[in-house]
């Protein structure tokens, strides 16, 4: 029967109770000495040796593995500023700025004159629940990138009081949209449910009476996360519920996390991985720049979506598409003076 010691070991493989207890101490099988390099007794072509290994083939290109994807960036030009301290570079800095001025303008003009079908989420003469069912619509499919970014979700729409679903087939996809043909109406079918335990749509986004708006966004951000609806999709549909009047939502983070675009652009611009501090300079940089929070969701996912050229900004041509617009119309420009006023927060 083997015998334990105090130090959890077989008592004659310890030298401490084996030396108290005068027994033998055991010897060890296998030796910790390192190996000779010398061949083994026997010889070139021995019992004892070693065929020696066949080099190893190279990996073929396209073959399974692991894929390091280099992110391109502007050169290190001596930029630095605390508030965007991973940004080593005054273009990227510039772009990030553009980015930022534009998804604020963005957010100005949903709550003064919205675009599109927006206009008709904002109408108060509307039914609520008809125009929330709207906002998830928009929302969910993701607005195009082009002259009509609502075509999609105009040709497909249904009411929500016929319970009808709309065709999976004839939504398109936008940038940030989290519509997948292949998964079929199961999200629809998803937040239909979700809606009904609460009641309506209505219940289901005010929650308790008592909530801040602040409370309020991070509940609803939570409680719809329904397959199929991403970090992406979620977020911008509560900034619209609010900014468009129907409910009392604020953000009070970015609620990043995962591996979508906003999450990775605010890693590199931020220069740290942690949740807990990305938020706490995600606010800085907004409260910097006098921006809502918010603006930093579609402002992040342009700047990490479209990264620079090599080439400097008065030798490359324009880019087609290079900036989604979140349902603005096409051509819009980010207002000059919030412009100016974030490139001065950032030391430009």
């Amino acid at each position: 029967m083997p015998t334990f010691c105090r130090h959890n070991r077989l008592i004659q493989n310890c030298p401490i109770c084996t030396r108290e207890q005068q027994i033998a101490l055991r010897p060890v099988v296998s030796s910790s000495a390192p190996r000779s390099s010398l061949p083994r007794e026997g010889g070139e072509g021995g019992a004892g040796s070693r065929a020696p290994r066949a080099p190893r083939a190279p990996r073929a290109a396209g073959a399974g593995g692991v894929r390091v994807r280099r992110v391109a960036r502007g050169g290190d030009d001596g930029y630095r500023c605390r508030l965007v301290p991973g940004l080593k570079s005054s273009l990227e800095a510039e772009r990030l700025a553009g980015e930022l001025a534009f998804s604020a303008t963005r957010l100005d003009r949903l709550a003064s004159d919205p675009p599109g079908l927006y206009a008709e989420v904002a109408d108060p003469a509307g039914d609520l629940e008809e125009r929330t069912w709207l906002a998830f619509l928009i929302a969910y499919a993701g607005p195009l990138d082009g002259e009509d970014p609502f075509a999609s979700v105009r040709a497909a729409r249904t009411a929500w009081a016929g319970g009808a679903q709309p065709d999976p087939e004839a939504l398109e996809p936008g940038p940030r949209g989290a519509h997948d043909p292949a998964r079929g109406a199961r999200t629809l079918d998803a937040y239909r449910a979700w809606a009904a335990r609460s009641g309506s749509q209505a219940e289901a986004f005010t929650g308790e009476p008592g909530w801040t708006p602040v409370r309020r966004f991070a509940r609803a951000f939570e409680r719809l996360a329904l397959p199929g609806m991403h970090r992406d999709a979620r977020f911008d549909l509560l900034v619209t519920l609010g900014r468009l009047g129907l409910y009392e939502l604020s953000a009070g983070s970015l609620a990043l996390g995962g591996e979508n675009r906003v999450t990775v652009g605010a890693k590199r611009a931020f220069g740290i991985g942690d949740p807990l501090l990305l938020d706490r300079r995600a606010r800085e940089l907004a409260g910097a720049c006098e921006l809502p929070l918010e603006a930093l969701d579609l402002a992040l996912f342009n700047w990490e979506s479209h990264p620079p050229e090599s080439r400097p900004p008065e030798s490359r041509p324009p880019r087609a598409g290079a900036r989604s617009g979140g349902g603005m119309p096409e051509g819009s420009e980010p207002d000059g003076e919030l412009l100016e006023r974030v490139l001065a927060a950032l030391g430009l």
